[in-house]
C-alpha cells in the first residue's frame, strides 16, 4: 500500500522556501548516501506504481531508524517544507508520491524492514513499519503462525502502509481489517517526538487507544516507524472454490447461504466481474479461462481449517454450492483439487488490477457499503458513470 502525503510543521512564523541548507542537515542526520537528489535518481520516487502521475520532489530520503525520521521532521519542519511518506507504492491513488506544485521531501521507508521480535506465547510480531508484507508473513510461518492480512500487493507493499490505509485484503470477512491486527505502534509526531506505543496487550483498558487515531490517518497524523501485530494459529488445511453467479444479487444470496453454516472457517469471498476477467485474459501471460462459458460475475471462495480433518468443511461447501446451483443461484462451480489450482484460482482474482495498469489508465476507488446494499449500490454507480463518462468501462471487484 501507499501513504497519502501530508505536511507538517507548516504553522505561522516557521521560515520557508527550502535551500542548501535544508540538504546539509538531512545529510548530516542520515549521511549523505541516505539522501537521493537528481532528477534521474528520483524518478522512482516521484512517480506512481502505474506510471500516470508524476510530481518532483526536492530530494528522497531513506532513514534506517525512527530517530533518524524524527531528525528528518525536525529539519523539515524548521524549513517549511512538506513530508511525503512513502511505503511500497502499491496504491493506485498517486497518495504516495508528491503532490503538483510543491517544494516536498519524500520520506521512503524501505530501509526500515526489521523482524524485531516475534512472540509465540503472546502471538505476536513486532517489525519496523517499511517490511514488506510478504517478509512478515514468512516471518510469522517460521514461527508456525499467520498474519492473517492478505493483499494482492503483499510482494511489496510495506506494513506502514496498510496500517496508514487500514488495508482490508482478502481474508476482511473473517479477520477484519488491519486495524483489527494492530496490538501496538511507534510513531513520529509532527513535531519530531517519538511516541512508543508498541505495548503487545491484548486487554488494555488505560484509558483513550491512542493507536487508533493513526491507523487510517493516511500519514495526516504522524509517520508510523514500528509495529506490534496479532498473529493466529496457521491453517492446517484450505479449501478453495470458483462459481460462476448470474448477477451481483446472486453472488450476495450465495455468501448469505455459504457464510451461515460454514462461518467459523469462512475466510474469504472476493467478488470479481467477466469485464475484470477478461482483463486477466487479455493481458497476464498463463492466465486461461476457468469456465468454458462466461458469467457475468464470479466469486471466490475460500475455507481455513485450524483443527482436526478438513474433510467435513469441504463436504459442507460442496453441499451449500450443489444447492444454490440447483436452485438457480450459481451458474457452475469448480473445486480446486490441488494447492495449485487453489492458487490459479487467486492468480485470476489478484491479477485485475495489474490487468487494468496493461490496459491503459484507469480511476481508482475502494468503496465499502454495506452488503446489503451491495446490489444496489453497484447497479446505481454504474448507471452513474456510463452517464457521465461515455465509454468507461466499470470493473467491480473486491
Amino acid at each position: 500500500m501507499i501513504w497519502s502525503s501530508y505536511r507538517l510543521g507548516l504553522a505561522a512564523g516557521v521560515m520557508a522556501g527550502p535551500g542548501t541548507d535544508l540538504i546539509e542537515a538531512l545529510e548530516g542526520a542520515l549521511g549523505a548516501e541516505n539522501v537521493v537528489r537528481g532528477t534521474d535518481a528520483l524518478e522512482s520516487f516521484e512517480t506512481d506504481w502505474r506510471g500516470l502521475v508524476r510530481h518532483p520532489a526536492i530530494a528522497a530520503v531513506m532513514p534506517r531508524d525512527a530517530a533518524a525520521v524524527a531528525a528528518v521532521v525536525r529539519a523539515c519542519r524548521a524549513h517549511g517544507v512538506a513530508i511525503v511518506p512513502q511505503g511500497g507504492k502499491t496504491g493506485m491513488v498517486a497518495g504516495g508520491v508528491p503532490s503538483p506544485g510543491g517544494r516536498q521531501i519524500v520520506l521512503s521507508l524501505s530501509r526500515m524492514d526489521r523482524i524485531r521480535s516475534i512472540d509465540t506465547v503472546n502471538d505476536s510480531i513486532t517489525v519496523d513499519a517499511g517490511c514488506i508484507l510478504q517478509k512478515v508473513q514468512d516471518a510469522a510461518a517460521a514461527a508456525d503462525r499467520m498474519l492473517p492480512l492478505r493483499l494482492a500487493s503483499e510482494g511489496s507493499c510495506q506494513i506502514g502502509g496498510t496500517i496508514a490505509t487500514n488495508a482490508g485484503g482478502t481474508q476482511v470477512v473473517a479477520y477484519g481489517n488491519m486495524r483489527n491486527l494492530v496490538l501496538g505502534l511507534e510513531v513520529v509526531l509532527p513535531d519530531g517526538q517519538i511516541w512508543d506505543g508498541l505495548r503487545g496487550l491484548r486487554k488494555d483498558n488505560t484509558g483513550v487507544d491512542l493507536k487508533q487515531l493513526f491507523i487510517g490517518s493516511e500519514g495526516t497524523l504522524g509517520i508510523v516507524t514500528g509495529a506490534c501485530l496479532s498473529l493466529l494459529p496457521r491453517p492446517g488445511g484450505q479449501i478453495a472454490a470458483l462459481v460462476a453467479l448470474p448477477s451481483v444479487e446472486a453472488a450476495v444470496a450465495a455468501f448469505v447461504a455459504i457464510r451461515h453454516p460454514l462461518w467459523t472457517v469462512l475466510t474469504s469471498i472476493e467478488l470479481f466481474s467477466e469485464d475484470g476477467l477478461q482483463l486477466v485474459l487479455d493481458h497476464v501471460p498463463g492466465a486461461r479461462a476457468p469456465f468454458v462459458a462466461p458469467s457475468a460475475y464470479y466469486a471466490m471462495i475460500e475455507l481455513s481449517v485450524h483443527t482436526g480433518d478438513a474433510a467435513p468443511a469441504r463436504t459442507s461447501l460442496e453441499g451449500a454450492i450443489a444447492a444454490l446451483i440447483e436452485d438457480g443461484t450459481v451458474i457452475d462451480a469448480i473445486m480446486a483439487e490441488s494447492e495449485t489450482q487453489r492458487l490459479a484460482f487467486w492468480r485470476l482474482r489478484e491479477s485485475v488490477s495489474e490487468a487494468e495498469r496493461a490496459a491503459g489508465g484507469s480511476i481508482k476507488h475502494d468503496v465499502a457499503v454495506p452488503i446489503s446494499a451491495l446490489a444496489r449500490f453497484i447497479a446505481e454507480v454504474h448507471d452513474i458513470v456510463v452517464r457521465v463518462a461515455p465509454g468507461a468501462r466499470p470493473n467491480i471487484f473486491g
